[in-house]
């Protein structure tokens, strides 16, 4: 029998990714957190809407590397990954009696982060009039761009 882990996001960025480094062996990676939204039709017949929040870690040293510096906040992602669960402790109170709560916290582990946006339009290049003179003794009409 096979078991498979895996997550597909569509969202949003909601702050710049951060890079930060492993306390075990010092390697570097990237975290950023994913917003998706859910929209759906109330008892009263009017739409309402969720949104979630994901906390994306990315590993891989290429990729780590690409989110920290082409992502940034508001980006539209495509995230592809598997769902990672750690636990960790957290003390109650602060008396000497105080008991310890175990606390789970979700994440995705990405092996794919695409940008979907299309990005800003390109700005219209003008020939200089270098460039034309150029094109004029290249007798060349063919734009370089």
């Amino acid at each position: 029998m096979s078991y498979l882990n895996s997550v597909t996001l569509v969202g949003f960025v909601g702050a710049d990714p951060e890079q930060r480094q492993a306390r075990n062996n010092g390697s570097k990676f990237t975290v950023l957190s994913v917003a998706t939204q859910r929209s759906w039709k109330n008892a009263e017949d009017e739409w309402a809407s969720k949104t979630e929040w994901h906390r994306v870690c990315v590993f891989r040293p290429r990729l780590a590397e690409h989110v920290a510096t082409s992502i940034k906040k508001g980006t539209h992602v495509l995230v592809e990954g598997e769902l990672v669960s750690s636990t960790y402790e957290r003390p109650n109170g602060k008396s000497k009696k105080s008991t310890t709560t175990k606390i789970t916290s979700w994440s995705i582990r990405a092996d794919v982060v695409r940008k979907l946006d299309r990005g800003q339009p390109e700005p219209e290049v003008h020939a200089s009039s270098s460039a034309a003179s150029d094109e004029a003794v290249n007798g060349s009409d063919a734009s370089p761009f």
